[in-house]
């Protein structure tokens, strides 16, 4: 009995006053009409009591004369009359009467949306959407992406992959820089770089920038180069010289690959600077871009072509 006593005792001490100076109680709201109870704080050293409302809805209460005259068999109540036509209506003409859109006023209506990277042509004349184009990717259950080889008739080879790390506040990153150079073997070529944590990535990101930077070489009908040319990129120098027929390809390095996928049969070639590959072949691009065709040259001066080579 003692502690049963005891704890009755200590349940009824129990209290919602937390503390001495901030107490809980709920006064009588102002609304009277479905308002609930709002809880108030008092920080009065003097107790409150606390009042409860009881609110009771009354069935009468409740508006229910609008269905007083619904009846929900009848059809006429839930029929829909649509408004009537005015006298000058004239409907507007099916899509598929108008004629058909040429390719022409689709590539307009793209760039004007788009702007002028959709047709294909970028602001520097390259074709940069060749290779994303062409490229289909296929994803299975538990593989990773999968990348098919581009069939736009240029040829890849890679020039050359080297390592290269970052220095960040947690260390070093590693990654793979490619340089690849891409060609058709008909005068067009191209050079380009890229980065990724993996080879094949690097590659791919290369031969993507290649293709963004062909650049079409001057030849004549004995696949060799018009005239000399020199070009230098950075500390790269490379000097070109034409040959005759079956010379072949005097070059080394990145200068000889360049060329060989450019087309280029017979032409002597020496780097004179660096060895750096990547600085030597823009260094042979830069070169082949200050050639020019003597029908070209005399077009401009408003000569025949025999008058050249007086």
């Amino acid at each position: 009995m003692a502690t049963a006593s005891a704890t009755l005792s200590s349940l009824s001490s129990l209290s919602l006053h937390t503390t001495a100076n901030s107490r809980i109680s709920l006064s009588k709201p102002r609304n009277t009409f479905f308002t609930k109870p709002s809880l108030h704080h008092s920080f009065s050293s003097h107790p409150t009591k606390t009042t409860t409302t009881t609110f009771t809805v009354k069935s009468s209460d409740i508006d229910t004369t609008f269905f007083d005259n619904f009846n929900p068999n009848d059809e006429t109540d839930t029929v829909f009359n649509p408004p009537e036509r005015p006298e000058d209506f004239v409907a507007p003409p099916s899509f598929d009467e108008g004629p058909m859109e040429t390719e022409e006023e689709i590539a307009t209506a793209y760039e004007e949306l788009y702007g002028p990277a959709y047709s294909g042509v970028s602001y520097l004349g390259n074709d940069i959407y060749v290779m994303d184009s062409k490229v289909q990717k296929k994803t299975g259950f538990g593989s990773k992406t999968k990348r098919e080889k581009v069939k736009d008739g240029f040829e890849e080879r890679v020039v050359q992959v080297r390592r290269v790390t970052k220095v960040v506040k947690g260390g070093k990153q590693l990654h793979f820089r490619a340089v690849v150079v891409v060609g058709d073997k008909q005068g067009q070529v191209g050079v380009g770089v890229g980065k990724a944590k993996e080879v094949v990535g690097a590659v791919q990101k290369s031969a993507v920038n290649a293709r963004r930077n062909i650049v079409s070489v001057p030849m004549t009908k004995y696949l060799t180069f018009p005239h000399r040319s020199e070009g230098d990129y950075g500390a790269a120098k490379v000097m070109l010289r034409p040959a005759s027929p079956g010379t072949g390809v005097i070059a080394g390095g990145a200068v000889r690959i360049v060329l060989e996928l450019a087309g280029v049969e017979n032409a002597l070639g020496k780097q004179l600077g660096s060895n750096n590959a990547l600085n030597n072949a823009r260094a042979t691009v830069v070169a082949v871009q200050k050639m020019r065709q003597f029908r070209d040259v005399a077009r401009e001066r408003g000569i025949p072509m025999e008058e050249l080579w007086k």
